[in-house]
């Protein structure tokens, strides 16, 4: 697939929607295991192709969903799947 970007301007979805739905997929498919860390916001927010600002937004996003941990001054991690935890 390359290093292309999952951000396409043209759909009816905002564009933190569409990153945070990105690392979700990366997540649901093991590219992200649980404990990893997320890259950094900034470093994120150019691979993507995208403000930082958009990249926070869509962490606060998959934290409330549950899929991550951000820890302060550490990173971000990928959450222990709650089912895996039963």
């Amino acid at each position: 697939m390359g290093d292309q970007s999952p951000v396409d301007p043209s759909r009816p979805v905002y564009v933190w929607q569409q990153v945070a739905d990105w690392i979700a997929h990366r997540i649901e498919t093991g590219e992200l295991q649980p404990g990893a860390r997320l890259e950094g916001e900034r470093e994120l927010a150019e691979r993507v192709g995208v403000a930082v600002g958009t990249v926070r937004r869509a962490i606060e996003d998959l934290r409330e969903r549950g899929l991550v941990v951000t820890l302060p001054a550490k990173g971000t991690y990928i959450a222990e799947r709650p089912d895996a935890t039963s």
